[in-house]
């Protein structure tokens, strides 16, 4: 009878704990479901507020960028076109760096970090840092010493044509043929350079072969026939001479000058007077 009482009572103490340990269970799932809920609601309140603020950084920037671009358009108008568009453009590329900084910030990655970790890349992105850099210093320097302008027409590397920008980094030229070529401030700053506008004037030099006719009737009549051309200039005066002889023909220097602008034009019709006024006979014209 005792033992059954004893079992009894052990049995009860059993279920008692049992039902302890099943309401602190209850109690403790409850417990960490609405911590994490609700830990879980604020960390997506976090991110959401640093990615909303993040996105209107971004927005913001970029209508900085316009905004300060045509502010300084208006503001430095009566400047030269080359530097204006050079101080416009380095405007524009701080404006986008500290937009950059503030975003990367916002949503919680240090710059100095993102540098760190640019910086650990290796040798080569410090030797692209350096190039960047070296096309930066040009770019101060040809703004600096102006070998050019924006409007010039220059030959360097092989190309030629109108200078179109002188940016931060780059310059970009527009050819004759309406293509656009962009070429790096140390190309331009370190090779040889050919400014063909930035004296005003040019001299077109032509070679007539005039075959066996009299030398100095033909230099007369050539100079009649291009001189009083509208785009020929009075001065400097135009000139015609002998280049070479030999047994069977003469070469002349026919040399007209005229506005650098129009070179290309006078050339080609200057050309035209020329083979018209020889034509029918064996005397082609060289240029």
């Amino acid at each position: 009878m005792l033992h059954s009482i004893v079992s009894t009572s052990d049995f009860s103490l059993l279920v008692g704990a049992a039902d302890f340990l099943e309401t602190s269970s209850l109690f403790t799932s409850a417990f960490w479901k609405n911590w994490i809920d609700k830990n879980l609601i604020d960390l997506g309140f976090q991110i959401a507020s640093k990615l909303l603020w993040a996105i209107l950084i971004l927005v913001l920037t970029r209508f900085s960028i316009q905004l300060v671009g045509r502010i300084l358009h208006r503001t430095l108008r009566p400047t030269e076109p080359t530097l204006r568009k050079f101080l416009i453009q380095g405007a524009e590329v701080l404006i986008l760096l500290v937009g950059v900084v503030a975003f990367l910030d916002t949503v919680g990655i240090q710059a100095t970090s993102v540098v760190a970790v640019i910086g650990a890349a290796g040798l080569a992105v410090g030797l692209a840092l350096q190039n960047t850099l070296s096309q930066f210093a040009a770019g101060v320097l040809l703004i600096s010493l102006r070998p050019f302008e924006v409007g010039d027409f220059i030959e360097v590397t092989g190309v030629t044509g109108t200078v179109d920008s002188i940016g931060i980094f780059s310059a970009n030229l527009v050819t004759p043929d309406n293509i656009r070529i962009t070429i790096p401030n140390s190309t331009l700053f370190s090779s040889t350079l050919k400014n063909q506008t930035v004296l005003g004037t040019r001299r077109v030099d032509l070679e007539i072969d005039i075959g066996d006719r009299a030398i100095e009737p033909t230099i007369i009549h050539l100079l009649s026939l291009v001189q009083p051309h509208p785009l020929v200039l009075n001065e400097p005066k135009i000139t015609c001479h002998v280049a070479s002889v030999s047994a069977t023909t003469t070469i002349l220097y026919l040399r007209p000058w005229c506005s650098a602008e129009v070179y290309e034009q006078v050339r080609a019709e200057v050309q035209q007077i020329v083979k018209e006024a020889l034509q029918g006979e064996s005397s082609p014209i060289a240029g």
